[in-house]
């Protein structure tokens, strides 16, 4: 049975925090690919243009052969729901057992996804530590049992674990407000990436 790791999001933009992410995961797990899974229709957020989004991802990661990106979510009609993609997945990669790359500020919301209790036991969660309100590794793994405790009211399990990466304080927001700033990003980002974002304007007033 072959190891695979989703890892989905808006990535808008997808910065050099989501590729360590990911990198670590193929190595610490070890997963044989990582497929990367841009959201077409955010359900709680607002996005650039995914066309821009899957441009900067497949430049990201062009480099890596253990770097898959799908378009699952392409011919998808309404929200982004994460059961759907798992089970599209799921449809294209049989026999399979499969990780969920997940941040620890997103992890927590996990019970409260469209049918999350369900989705939680479909696959292994592999969940990366943020300074999320500037909580220590210690508050973090409080934070992930309470989300067990919360599944296991419900009669639902969950298989969870740390990935053990830097705490890098790189995010898209920050890009996205550097950029409105006027402030460089180089070396928040690929250089493919920042020369795709200078070319297209994009996250300034001047955006396409």
């Amino acid at each position: 049975m072959q190891k695979l790791a989703i890892f989905g999001g808006t990535f808008d933009p997808v910065h050099w925090g989501h590729l360590l992410v990911a990198e670590t995961a193929l190595h610490q797990v070890p997963v044989e690919q990582v497929i990367w899974v841009p959201s077409l229709h955010p359900p709680h957020k607002q996005a650039a243009v995914f066309g821009h989004r899957l441009e900067m991802l497949k430049r990201a990661t062009n480099d890596n052969p253990a770097f898959t990106v799908s378009l699952v979510e392409v011919n998808r009609s309404g929200k982004s729901y994460a059961i759907n993609t798992l089970i599209d997945l799921s449809a294209c990669y049989p026999n399979t057992h499969w990780y969920w790359i997940v941040g620890l500020d997103t992890f927590r919301t996990l019970p409260h996804w469209y049918r999350g209790h369900e989705l939680a036991q479909m696959c292994d969660w592999l969940i990366a530590p943020r300074l999320v309100g500037g909580e220590t590794i210690a508050q973090s793994e409080l934070i992930c049992k309470q989300v067990a405790q919360q599944l296991g009211e419900h009669c639902y399990t969950i298989r969870w674990q740390f990935l053990h990466i830097p705490l890098v304080g790189v995010s898209s927001s920050l890009i996205r407000k550097s950029i409105c700033d006027r402030q460089s990003i180089r070396y928040l980002v690929p250089e493919s990436v920042r020369s795709y974002i200078t070319i297209h304007k994009l996250y300034s007033d001047k955006s396409e």
